[in-house]
């Protein structure tokens, strides 16, 4: 996770490669409602810098690195497209849709970041990923339509050092403590 960035641009053809990956993520029942919006406007990035808060980050002495990363990648859910997938003839149960145990659309949501993040490294570029308190501002500034919340922003370029956050001070637990063999 890169936290400032060089104003270097960023390869175009990086980007599309980049989400053509990303497209390919798990998807449940291939519902496929997962939405991507590629923002490379600097006037836009400015404003989705400013619904994350980030003169609040700077205040505090970390980088301005949402509104330096020449791209953004915001990641947005579609729910109501799971919900149609599974009316569908080859999805329903007993004629329904099914009872969803978790929602998937947030899952494959996580697949899409996982892949924006990785796929960033394989293109020799960095990724660090931002969530967004103000869903609403974000929707608006990207004029998402009703029923497509974003939930999060994947910003991409190239690394310039940072100041690691002060939570990297508690070090990852041990293995033992989050891998646990054939039963807890």
């Amino acid at each position: 996770m890169v936290r400032n960035y060089s104003t270097a641009p960023v390869d175009p053809a990086a980007i599309e490669r980049l989400v053509a990956t990303a497209r390919k993520a798990p998807s449940a029942g291939f519902s496929q409602g997962i939405h991507l919006v590629v923002v490379t406007d600097e006037g836009r990035r400015r404003k989705i810098a400013e619904i994350a808060s980030e003169d609040e980050y700077a205040r505090r002495g970390f980088d301005r690195w949402v509104s330096k990363a020449p791209v953004h990648i915001a990641v947005c859910v579609a729910e109501q497209e799971y919900h149609d997938r599974y009316n569908e003839q080859d999805k329903l149960e007993g004629g329904r849709e099914i009872e969803w145990p978790v929602p998937y659309w947030w899952i494959d949501a996580g697949c899409v970041f996982m892949l924006l993040l990785l796929g960033a490294v394989d293109e020799g570029l960095s990724a660090g990923f931002f969530g967004v308190h103000r869903i609403a501002g974000l929707a608006s500034a990207l004029d998402l339509p009703v029923g497509v919340v974003p939930i999060g922003v994947v910003t991409v370029g190239h690394p310039e050092p940072d100041r690691p956050s002060s939570s990297l001070a508690r070090g990852w637990r041990p293995l033992e403590e989050v891998v646990h063999r054939e039963r807890w």
